[in-house]
């Protein structure tokens, strides 16, 4: 256990390096972007780990992973955000251990969301999931939704009861005009946040970049970064 924490304590001592040069770089304050450490495919014998190294904000895609990893972590003081693409049949699960859910992109997932919050006597933040490469679909290769259907969900979100409207979320493109061009896709993003905030001033987050391009998404001016390999390591394959 001691070697695990000290090898996460200098990986996540390397990130935070990263972050503060990149904020630097950028003419930013450190505290202007919030670390997220995504712990998926991880024990919750880590996210404990990373708890008493002084992270407070964890993230995890798949609820199966996620509820017992939770449960196991409830004592902790940690905020959990899920960053996955959502089946309305998980809701009440991800619900029950989510202070974020960061994939919002349709509909039906809202009144889903909204329907369990205020159930359970909950106020959920829910981050509208943008997908920079949606083609004639309007969806994108890792889920989200176009551009041009932000404002109707984002009025969705803001009116539903139990739910909060925080931001947006993308993940760079693999395909499309914005495929390897990583800080243009966040700066479309920001962009993006800026016209939102006009109609929803506290829609605030802007959660972007992850272990290989978070300099890009703190340059572009993303509030979050989502970090998981460059914290705790290479992922083992899931089966």
């Amino acid at each position: 256990m001691t070697d695990r924490k000290d090898e996460l304590a200098a990986n996540l001592a390397k990130v935070e390096r990263r972050i503060a040069d990149a904020c630097t770089a950028a003419g930013r304050e450190r505290d202007e972007v919030t670390l997220i450490v995504v712990t998926k495919t991880y024990p919750a014998s880590d996210v404990r780990i990373l708890s008493e190294l002084g992270v407070r904000h964890v993230a995890e895609n798949r609820d199966q992973d996620a509820a017992p990893k939770a449960a196991a972590c409830m004592d902790l003081p940690l905020t959990w955000h899920f960053v996955g693409q959502l089946q309305t049949n998980k809701v009440r699960s991800v619900v029950g251990y989510a202070d974020f859910v960061q994939s919002v992109d349709r509909s039906k997932l809202v009144t889903a969301l909204s329907k369990e919050a205020v159930r359970t006597g909950r106020e959920l933040g829910c981050l509208i999931q943008v997908a920079l490469d949606a083609g004639e679909s309007g969806r994108g290769e890792r889920g989200g939704l176009a551009p041009e259907g932000i404002g109707e969900l984002a009025g969705l979100v803001a009116e539903a009861p139990g739910l909060r409207l925080a931001g947006l979320m993308t993940v760079a493109p693999l395909t499309g005009e914005y495929a390897g061009r990583e800080q243009a896709a966040f700066g479309r993003l920001l962009d993006l946040s800026t016209d939102l905030r006009r109609s929803h001033p506290t829609a605030t987050m802007v959660s972007a970049g992850m272990s290989a391009d978070l300099e890009q998404a703190v340059a572009a001016g993303a509030t979050h970064v989502r970090v998981g390999s460059a914290v705790l390591g290479v992922r083992p394959r899931l089966r």
